[in-house]
């Protein structure tokens, strides 16, 4: 029972509040009940879902292994974006891309080295693998920035944190679009580059969170067609909620996309990487968490752009707003120094969560 609560089983405590929010739903209860409880709800689907794409990757050899991860790696963040676009609100959808990139370069690498931390009088993990993706999530930041240099350039301004949508025209479209596919094929390269030439890298030896019984294919594709289809149920009624939520809490959807529906989304990962941590293998959290974030900004949110085109009033333009551009450029620059050392030590990145705590405050007065 211990290992279970405190191991990787815990998020499975929460499956009651996937019929509970059905029924509220139904009910037609109060916009924050439902929204809580499908918050909650996501949690122990992401994590099913986690589980079965790891199964079935650790039955299909690296190369397809890997392809399964990226394809399903963040499949809950994606579906929820997916309502959420559906919905018209775009702003939450970038709101919650940067959430993610934050919640996983500062909280969860900052709580994962904190508690792998204590106790020792340092943690070391490998330089070149954690460098590397440090750089890759730079690059991304880079090219997403320069939709809002445009606009800033051209004079029309960034978008309010307060904004559901804005339509920016068709030039600040074509340009997100166009960076959106070499993001893709940067991701592409960053592929080839961790699953075949350089492997060794981004697979260490010996980094199993837990023993369990190994599940079969056909189980791991019936349990992950389950959990994709209770992700769809929470994710749309986690997302209809949204606005009416802001307005009965005095929360922005600004701050709700940021903070709350990046940290649901992930939530299974986050505690996977500090649960790894704690048993100080520290190659596994970092990869986890600057991983997650790198595959974030050249997967997730390129592929949210694309999609955009076709699903919603209007093609989405990766133009994101002050305070969401000041904020990931100084999470990746952090994220970039922490790992440049190979090492790290609790109170060094004890910062890191000081960082993301003045964000999220910054955040919530917006």
């Amino acid at each position: 029972m211990t290992r279970f609560l405190f191991g990787s089983g815990w998020p499975y405590l929460l499956v009651p509040f996937i019929p509970i929010a059905i029924a509220l739903e139904v009910a037609g209860a109060g916009a924050s009940a439902i929204f809580a409880t499908s918050a909650l709800g996501v949690i122990p689907t992401a994590a099913m879902m986690g589980r079965a794409t790891e199964e079935l990757a650790a039955r299909s050899g690296p190369g397809i292994g890997g392809l399964l991860n990226v394809t399903f790696g963040n499949a809950p963040e994606i579906i929820i974006a997916l309502f959420a676009l559906n919905e018209g609100l775009q702003e939450v959808v970038k709101a919650s891309l940067v959430g993610s990139i934050l919640g996983n370069t500062l909280l969860v690498l900052g709580g994962a080295m904190f508690v792998g931390g204590l106790g020792r009088d340092r943690q070391r993990f490998d330089r070149t693998a954690a460098t590397a993706q440090s750089g890759m999530l730079l690059l991304a930041a880079a090219a997403m920035a320069m939709p809002a240099i445009f606009e800033m350039v051209e004079g029309r301004g960034l978008p309010d944190p307060g904004a559901e949508i804005v339509n920016y025209g068709s030039k600040v479209e074509g340009l997100s679009f166009a960076v959106a596919i070499v993001l893709l094929l940067t991701y592409g390269a960053a592929l080839l580059f961790s699953l075949r030439t350089h492997r060794d890298l981004f697979n260490p030896p010996n980094v199993e969170e837990e023993q369990h019984e190994a599940w079969s294919v056909r189980r791991s594709v019936l349990l992950l067609a389950v959990a994709g289809v209770a992700v769809g149920v929470m994710s749309e009624i986690l997302v209809g909620s949204i606005s009416e939520t802001a307005e009965s809490v005095g929360l922005s959807e600004f701050f709700i996309g940021v903070i709350v529906v990046a940290i649901v989304g992930n939530a299974a990962e986050h505690w996977v990487a500090i649960l790894v941590a704690h048993k100080d293998k520290m190659d596994l959290a970092v990869n986890i968490a600057i991983g997650s974030a790198a595959q974030i900004a050249l997967f997730a949110a390129p592929l949210l752009v694309l999609v955009s085109w076709v699903l919603g009033p209007f093609p989405m333009p990766l133009v994101f707003n002050g305070f969401e551009l000041g904020a990931i450029f100084l999470a990746v620059l952090i994220s970039l120094h922490v790992t440049n050392e190979g090492e790290s030590t609790w109170f060094e990145v004890f910062q890191l969560l000081a960082v993301y705590a003045v964000l999220a405050i910054t955040f919530f007065v917006a």
